[in-house]
């Protein structure tokens, strides 16, 4: 008998062993074949899967053509799963003409353009405000021009951003006094996929509201002052009273409502006022979060949210169980002490600057042996790079590490802030000899 097929669509390489995941489970746990369908698979990509599909989701004609490779194994596609923000409503499409259940295509393209959520959240800005979710004012930007026309609009600030680039890539926040001419020139290498300019959103605090569809809990977003505002951790559980909890929540769901999200995953950025009432959608997404988020929740919940994803997509899922957190858990981006071109070969062999900065850091606060532990660690590339110490966007950072704490007395945000100073003076002592700054950009 043939087995039935999972079909992923898509998905970013960072997230490989995710994708190595998803597929273990779906063997083991449906007796399923896998395959994948991206651009320029790559033979890691035929190592991950039984079967891959060499298709660009961006393509205009994506889901026909797919439709067409695919369509002799209708019968045998019983599940589908897109993972990607450039397949989130071409995917959906796909899985939608093979007869395959999945959240709804046609309002996913807030999922993947900022401008249209813009845009769907206008449709409906009366019903968001009476929620006391604010809409920030947004135009698309393709010239100088219309950059000086939305500045004098906004004198106290606004933030310019790629409409379509993740990861933090490409966002300046402009303040009074700025050059615009500057500011245009640090976007222009985005003006292809389109670029935004979006009234400042006036609130500090940013969490994600994350899950997969009822399933939801807050993630604790930390982000860097200044004028490139990256993000440098992820905090799970976050720690919000119970009437923050509620307007995040709140949030959240509208955004799910935009974009059509209803049984699959969610990432949805959200701002937060100081007095806890209001609240603001940075961005939504219908994928898991970046940044080891799934990851946390499973050293903090004890539950797989992955194997939850396929078993839900084959129909089989359980009810959402409550989720009661059992430690505290931490992704923190590490960057560099001074400009520098790196790579991971600068390290000296046997070096562990990972394990020796929390250790420090656990010395440092007065934690019991044990409290802190290393969760994960990875170098963010192998290739050498150049990297600023002060990160312009996440591509400025040399690595990645998670680490869990069990046990009170401390706030867990006390130490993502020691670890990171602890950091660039572990990797120093780790390193063979300096390097400058390659090229500067």
């Amino acid at each position: 008998m043939t087995r039935p097929i999972l079909l992923i669509v898509d998905y970013n390489l960072s997230r490989v062993d995710e994708v190595r995941h998803l597929r273990d489970h779906a063997r083991e746990r449906h007796g399923a074949r896998v395959v994948l369908v991206r651009a320029d698979p790559t033979e890691l990509d035929r190592r991950i899967a039984d079967e891959v599909i060499d298709l660009d989701p961006l393509r205009d004609d994506f889901a026909e053509m797919g439709e067409k490779l695919l369509g002799d194994r209708r019968e045998h596609i019983k599940a589908g799963i897109v993972f990607s923000d450039n397949a989130v409503r071409s995917g959906a499409e796909l899985l939608e003409r093979l007869g395959v259940t999945v959240d709804a295509s046609r309002p996913a393209g807030g999922a993947f353009s900022k401008y249209l959520y813009r845009l769907s959240e206008a449709r409906v800005a009366d019903l968001l405000r009476a929620q006391r979710v604010m809409v920030p004012a947004c135009a698309e930007i393709a010239s100088l021009d219309q950059l000086r026309t939305f500045a004098a609009e906004h004198p106290e600030g606004f933030v310019v951003k790629p409409a379509t680039e993740g990861n933090n890539r490409g966002v300046v926040v402009v303040r009074p006094g700025d050059d615009l001419t500057a500011v245009f020139a640090e976007v222009l290498p985005y003006r292809d996929g389109g670029v935004i300019a979006e009234e400042l959103i006036p609130y500090r605090r940013e969490y994600s509201f994350d899950g997969l569809g009822p399933l939801e809990f807050l993630t604790e977003k930390i982000s860097a002052p200044g004028r490139y505002p990256v993000e440098i951790a992820q905090v799970l559980p976050a720690r919000v009273a119970e009437h923050e909890r509620a307007t995040l929540v709140r949030a959240g769901r509208q955004a799910n409502l935009l974009v059509g999200q209803c049984d699959g995953p969610f990432h949805n950025e959200v701002k937060l006022s100081d007095d806890g009432l209001r609240a603001a959608v940075v961005e939504p997404n219908r994928r898991p979060g970046g940044m080891r988020i799934w990851s946390l929740a499973r050293w903090v919940y004890g539950l797989d949210l992955h194997r939850l994803w396929v078993d839900t997509a084959f129909g089989t899922a359980p009810g959402a169980p409550e989720l009661v957190p059992g430690c505290a858990a931490a992704t923190v981006l590490l960057g560099v002490a001074t400009d520098r071109s790196f790579s991971p070969d600068d390290v000296t062999a046997g070096a562990d600057p990972f394990a020796d900065a929390v250790r420090r850091t656990a010395e440092r606060l007065g934690l019991a042996e044990g409290a802190l532990t290393v969760a994960e660690f990875s170098w963010l590339s192998p290739q050498r790079r150049d990297l600023h110490a002060v990160a312009r966007d996440n591509a400025d950072f040399a690595a990645q590490g998670c680490v869990v704490l069990r046990g009170g007395g401390v706030d867990l945000r006390t130490v993502v802030h020691a670890l990171r100073e602890a950091w660039p003076h572990a990797l120093d002592r780790a390193l063979r000899a300096p390097a400058p700054l390659r090229n500067a950009r």
